[in-house]
């Protein structure tokens, strides 16, 4: 059974790269998308304090200042007062969007091309048919309604992208959301990068419902993290939000799955979901790295991520060079099929800027 999904990306990095030793003692691992500030003061302390409740078992469903906080922020953000039913607190979104398609059973999956790799190990677990949509510069890393086959009946939208970092505009995504309704196909929209922006803010799928009057989010659903936005990955906190009809079911779903929220955990995410303060002392250090690679590598800022999409001429030959010189980046070809993803690497500008200047500069000797 296990043989049908891929390896990890960082699976067949280790094995690309373990019989390379770097030549210097300071390693930077700019491989993972995972921040590597420390999560705010106040949500440890909230920890803390409630992990008394560590004898209670938790509610599949969530507790309901979980719930208000997420519905908050999405208030706060997008201007959009989603019903009680309308979001589900889940446990991160990895698992959503992993265990959403086996729920979802769906004949034909969609997604870009290359991609988050759970995307794909749903779809081949769920007995899905996949359609790779391709992200590449000529259609300027974003996906188009001409790439479908028009038989799909899953789709899986990714802005702000990881790996690319582009970004869709709310007129791109209302197509989607009215193709989605002309075709009766479901929708759902990874936003998890969504806080990480330097100067529009990304819009969601939720607006583009709005947009195009589908104030009941038929058929649309989006998700989204504590992660990225509040350094707190360890929290576990994300939601999926939209379609009441589709969220109710799948509640019901949820609680054979057995992945509720310990108790101590919602309650410190409950406080994170509800301050934005601490998101822009994130933001603006995130942007001193992309200051710095823009000024080290003559690159573009992207309006959000902490990626960069950086074209080389090998993307295998340039990451076992960059080992050598103590800096390990992800070939692109591992996180796509059929050839996406070759001649670029990803890199994740995650560390302090001092840091971000000392590997940038390795990276800019080897282009």
């Amino acid at each position: 059974m296990g043989e049908m999904f891929e390896k990890y990306p960082f699976e067949k990095l280790n094995e690309l790269l373990k019989d390379i030793e770097p030549e210097t003692e300071k390693r930077y691992i700019l491989t993972i998308g995972e921040p590597q500030f420390e999560t705010p003061e106040f949500i440890q302390k909230s920890l803390c304090e409630n992990s008394k409740y560590l004898n209670k078992y938790p509610k599949t469903a969530g507790e309901d200042i979980l719930k208000e906080s997420m519905r908050g922020f999405v208030k706060r953000r997008y201007g959009i007062e989603l019903k009680p039913q309308e979001l589900l607190p889940t446990f991160g979104t990895r698992e959503v969007l992993f265990n959403f398609p086996l729920f979802l059973k769906p004949k034909k999956t969609a997604f870009p091309n290359p991609f988050y790799q759970i995307y794909e190990g749903a779809a081949i677990a769920a007995g899905s048919r996949i359609k790779y949509l391709p992200l590449t510069k000529e259609n300027n890393f974003k996906n188009r309604l001409s790439q479908l086959d028009g038989d799909e009946d899953f789709i899986i939208l990714n802005s702000p992208n990881n790996p690319t970092a582009s970004v869709m505009s709310l007129d791109e995504l209302c197509e989607w959301v009215e193709y989605a309704l002309e075709k009766n196909v479901i929708i759902l929209s990874d936003e998890c990068y969504s806080e990480l922006y330097f100067d529009e803010k990304p819009a969601s799928m939720l607006e583009a419902c709005v947009k195009v009057g589908n104030n009941s989010f038929k058929n649309i659903l989006v998700i989204n993290s504590i992660s990225k936005r509040s350094s707190a990955p360890g929290l576990r906190s994300g939601f999926i939000a939209g379609d009441g009809e589709i969220l109710k079911n799948y509640l019901q779903f949820r609680t054979y799955v057995g992945c509720a929220s310990p108790l101590p955990l919602q309650l410190a995410a409950a406080k994170a979901w509800s301050e934005d303060e601490h998101v822009e002392v994130f933001r603006k250090e995130y942007k001193k790295n992309f200051e710095i690679a823009k000024e080290t590598l003559g690159i573009e800022i992207p309006k959000a991520t902490f990626y960069i999409w950086l074209e080389v001429d090998d993307d295998i030959e340039f990451t076992k060079k960059a080992w050598k010189k103590g800096v390990k980046v992800m070939p692109g070809r591992f996180m796509g099929r059929n050839g996406a993803g070759e001649g670029y690497v990803r890199i994740a500008l995650v560390y302090s800027p001092q840091e971000t200047i000392e590997a940038l500069k390795i990276i800019k000797e080897l282009l």
